[in-house]
């Protein structure tokens, strides 16, 4: 399953995008603030992230952030570990002086 096969939804009165795997509901809960999104918490089935689905979530996330112009700041752990180890792809997406 490619990104291009997970529908990512902005549900933007409960503040999370949102994605169905094997019809369980995976979220990532954010905060908007000026132009930032906080990335702050990762909702994702264990039978789900197993499936190795959790990095492809992210990075589906990520992007549809980098098409709206809008920096990031990960607060949620395993955003912020994904963000790390593919730094050189979404570098552009942290706020200036921000490093992770």
């Amino acid at each position: 399953m490619s990104n291009e096969d997970l529908k990512i939804t902005d549900n933007e009165f409960l503040r999370q995008y949102e994605t169905t795997v094997n019809e369980e509901l995976a979220t990532i809960e954010y905060s908007r603030q000026e132009r930032k999104v906080f990335l702050t918490k990762l909702h994702m089935s264990e039978s789900v992230r197993e499936q190795g689905y959790m990095e492809k979530f992210i990075e589906a996330v990520l992007e549809e952030i980098q098409e709206s112009n809008t920096r990031v700041m990960p607060t949620s752990p395993e955003i912020a570990k994904y963000m790390r180890k593919n730094r050189r792809k979404y570098k552009d997406l942290l706020p200036v002086g921000i490093n992770i």
